[in-house]
């Protein structure tokens, strides 16, 4: 998703010999990258809320009436409760999402989100402070050289105070805790010459190794689609994106340029498809922290889906994380997208996520572009509920065994009796035969493996028609019923959705 700093960085970029020096190698990246955009809609990132049992009401209702630490290493990924760890063990960890325009940070700070909270951790979310100030009318374009300049400075103070703010409530966590920043501060230092910047950092006795060396954990650089995956640069979706290739290719030089030093400095450039540059950086976040993922994010990997008989006492369960899940289905701009909104959350705490899946692109498998959302975007897109479909409600439950992450999706009321007592099991693994029947849980009753059967599709299971008689039931071309082999046209998406 573009954001306003990409926009500011546009208007005030002019050719600096400062922090940008000897970094021609720096995004050296192959050409072979498929990228895709967020959601038109203008959307924020995601916050949490407490205030839905109104909606939820309302929803069922009409159910009802239709048909600063440097990584260290963790010995493994064992977490006592999913949940509360003692403060020794407690880690905090603090990253910054950078990159030029079109590289994935919204996409990737859902994947992130999603990923970690599953794990059992406690997940903020950063704002982008040039969004927040830029939204009350300033325009960079109108100010003067000395306004911008003292803009610029204010803009640094302030995203200073607000990753504080995240930083304590991190600390005083009582779980490990994921801060995921939106930007960070040496990102202004590409956009001002070196003078000014030295002038800056003088004066407010800022320096780079307390600015940008202690003060994140880890550093990430999603690349631009404009820098190896041409075909997938667009500004058409973005109301906020207008920047051409070249200035995009330039913007996403100078914000990696301006973090070349941080210790912990990952650049996830265009070398593959979108969906597996998405894996790359969540895989180099648990690298850094030390946890183990087993294969779950090899390019390799594919999602599989099993139908489960019953469920067994919580007491045969691993320690596990439950999660409850909504699902609305939204209308779509043609029959080859689907669009819907979920609503995940524990003990009144929600967290919103819009996706949409779109179809093929130069030849790329069906992908899924997914964007976290604020309780106010969520209720405004609500509006656009698809009526031919149920709301789905759920509970997940995830668990890991053996470095294996599942995810148990156990389907509540109200929804179409197709659903009722429908329990199916999700995983990711580029295990196939013996070694992955070995690695299943072995307390559970797995009646078949589903991986790709449009009849346990979530989408045809909201279908408030009869699968006999309507036009919208979905099958994927290349499911063949009675298929076990776990070779799916889904995408590799990290929350089993």
């Amino acid at each position: 998703m573009a954001t306003t700093a990409d926009q500011l960085m546009a208007t005030a970029l002019v050719p600096t010999n400062g922090t940008n020096g000897n970094q021609s190698t720096l995004l050296t990246v192959a050409t072979t990258m498929q990228s895709t955009t967020t959601p038109s809609t203008n959307l924020k990132s995601n916050s949490n809320s407490n205030s839905n049992n109104e909606e939820e009401q309302q929803h069922q209702v009409d159910n009802n009436k239709s048909t600063s630490p440097k990584p260290t290493a963790m010995n493994s990924l064992k977490l006592m409760k999913m949940g509360s760890v003692s403060t020794k063990d407690k880690r905090v960890y603090k990253i910054v999402l950078t990159g030029g325009p079109c590289g994935g940070k919204t996409t990737g700070q859902s994947r992130l989100c999603t990923f970690f909270e599953n794990l059992g951790w406690k997940v903020f979310r950063v704002p982008e402070t040039a969004t927040v100030l830029l939204s009350g009318g300033v325009k960079f374009s109108d100010l003067t050289e000395k306004e911008a300049y003292k803009f610029q400075e204010n803009l640094i103070r302030t995203m200073v105070q607000i990753e504080n703010t995240y930083f304590e409530l991190g600390n005083s966590s009582s779980r490990n805790c994921l801060i995921i920043c939106d930007r960070g501060v040496m990102d202004a230092s590409a956009y001002i010459s070196k003078d000014k910047w030295e002038k800056m950092m003088a004066g407010n006795k800022w320096n780079p190794v307390e600015m940008r060396d202690n003060r994140y954990n880890q550093i990430l650089h999603l690349v631009s689609a404009a820098n190896g995956a041409e075909d997938f640069y667009s500004t058409e979706d973005h109301a906020c994106r207008s920047e051409g290739v070249e200035l995009a290719r330039e913007l996403d030089y100078k914000s990696a340029a301006a973090w070349v030093g941080h210790p912990y400095f990952d650049v996830i450039d265009n070398s593959t498809n979108f969906e597996t540059k998405m894996n790359r950086m969540i895989e180099s976040v648990c690298q850094k922290l030390g946890i183990d993922i087993g294969d779950r994010l090899q390019a390799t990997s594919r999602k599989l889906k099993y139908l489960i008989a019953m469920l067994p006492p919580d007491s045969e369960f691993p320690p596990f994380a439950d999660f409850d899940v909504v699902h609305h289905y939204l209308q779509s701009a043609g029959p080859k997208v689907q669009a819907r909104l979920r609503k995940r959350g524990q003990k009144n705490h929600w967290s919103y996520i819009h996706t949409q899946r779109r179809p093929n692109v130069h030849g790329q498998a069906r992908i899924e572009v997914k964007t976290q959302l604020t309780h106010r975007d969520y209720m405004n897109l609500l509006a656009q509920r698809d009526d031919a479909h149920f709301t789905i409600y759920k509970k997940r439950r995830c668990f890991l065994i053996n470095n294996q992450y599942f995810q148990l999706d156990i389907y509540r009321e109200p929804g179409h009796p197709r659903c009722k007592g429908l329990v199916l099991l999700e995983t990711y693994s580029s295990l196939t035969g013996e070694a992955l029947k070995n690695c299943m849980p072995k307390f559970l009753n797995i009646v078949k493996e589903v991986t790709g059967d449009p009849d346990y599709s979530m989408y045809n299971l909201s279908l408030k028609e009869d699968w006999s008689t309507t036009k919208k039931f979905c099958r994927p071309a290349t499911h063949a019923r009675g298929a076990t082999n776990g070779v799916t046209s889904t995408p590799l998406v990290l929350n089993g959705l």
